[in-house]
């Protein structure tokens, strides 16, 4: 008889599989508000507003009260190693205010992206070192998952066999260590839409990066159920010059995932790459209308595509808080109704319907 070494007892299996069920439960999503203090202060620029620790809290502040009802639409919210140990005005913790709302809290534990040495210009992600200590740590101040995100490019030479391998084997360890520490992981192998590929080449290169990542998941013995995935839609590159229909992206999208990811994953959770908060939904929308080989939950994971028009209308003045948090709510419901399929279309905020795209996108 073949021995297996012991990896999760089945009480352990069961925790992770009920928190990713949970986050994934019909009509809901998640809201990443996980940027860096990098990140934060170039959404804050954008406002005219200076990036201060205090100034960072009172933008989450405005995210996290929103009405009680939010809780309706958004499962979870990906938080900064900064934001986990905030609190309120009246010195409430954050976490505690997202557990009362039924929302789940969640952490971003990597370190952020570094250059791959001996590649065209391709990057890893870098964070391992004291990761299970932090896992155990961040479990104890309510964090129930967490996120890791690496990035591959679509170039005449990338992603290389070198980048699928290393990202992926990365993405399998982070995903092991948040495992033994109760934590599940989110899986984030993300496929940059910055180039001129069209969706055939982005679809392909999808494919090709998700078959590297499970089967990096499976050599490390992930137990999949206490997973859940976020990719990115497949869309055309930014600078292509072919225009593809909503239809089409599902299509796409769908196809690639069915090749590529295993029923047992609990949920898709999608990153909105850059599109306009209006796109993210539409696509989401279709995705979840397309009738294709389809075994997950399919919803959201945006940072930009939820948050945009949150921005344009706080401005970092009091008085507008409470249109602030009426344009999260506005948002988050039309991407509640996207992930069961039943979007009507045409919700846009105060940031327009921009589009949301930053080349080489970082955190």
């Amino acid at each position: 008889m073949p021995e297996f070494a012991t990896y999760l007892s089945k009480e352990q299996e069961d925790e992770l599989r009920g928190i990713a069920q949970a986050i994934v439960a019909p009509g809901k999503g998640i809201l990443a508000a996980d940027e860096s203090v990098g990140s934060m202060g170039k959404r804050l620029q954008g406002i005219g507003v200076e990036n201060t620790e205090e100034n960072r809290r009172l933008y989450r502040e405005v995210l996290f009260t929103s009405d009680k009802s939010v809780g309706q639409y958004i499962s979870g919210v990906i938080l900064f190693h900064e934001t986990l140990y905030q609190k309120d005005s009246n010195g409430k913790p954050f976490v505690d205010i997202l557990k009362e709302k039924g929302i789940i809290p969640g952490i971003k534990v990597d370190k952020g992206v570094v250059p791959l040495a001996g590649s065209f210009n391709e990057c890893t992600t870098q964070g391992l070192d004291g990761l299970s200590e932090r896992c155990a740590e961040y479990k104890k101040q309510g964090a129930q998952f967490a996120k890791w995100r690496c990035v591959l490019k679509i170039t005449k030479n990338t992603p290389s066999l070198q980048a699928m391998i290393e990202n992926a084997n990365v993405l399998a360890r982070y995903a092991s260590i948040c495992q033994q520490n109760g934590l599940v992981p989110i899986v984030e192998p993300e496929v940059l839409p910055d180039g001129e590929h069209t969706l055939e080449e982005a679809q392909k290169v999808t494919e090709q990066v998700l078959a590297f990542q499970y089967k990096a998941l499976a050599d490390h013995h992930i137990f999949l159920e206490g997973t859940l995935l976020k990719p990115n839609m497949v869309t055309s590159g930014q600078s292509c010059k072919t225009k593809y229909t909503h239809e089409q992206i599902a299509i796409a999208t769908v196809t690639a995932l069915s090749r590529s990811v295993p029923p047992a994953v609990p949920g898709i959770t999608f990153l909105s790459g850059g599109q306009s908060e209006e796109d993210a939904t539409v696509n989401l929308d279709a995705i979840n209308k397309y009738k294709g080989k389809n075994p997950w939950a399919v919803t959201f994971s945006y940072g930009r595509a939820l948050q945009a028009s949150v921005l344009a209308a706080w401005k970092g003045k009091k008085e507008n808080v409470p249109a602030a948090q009426a344009e999260l709510m506005k948002r988050a419901k039309a991407n509640s109704e996207a992930s069961v399929g039943k979007y009507a279309g045409g919700v846009q905020g105060a940031a327009g319907g921009q589009s949301l795209f930053v080349a080489g996108h970082a955190y």
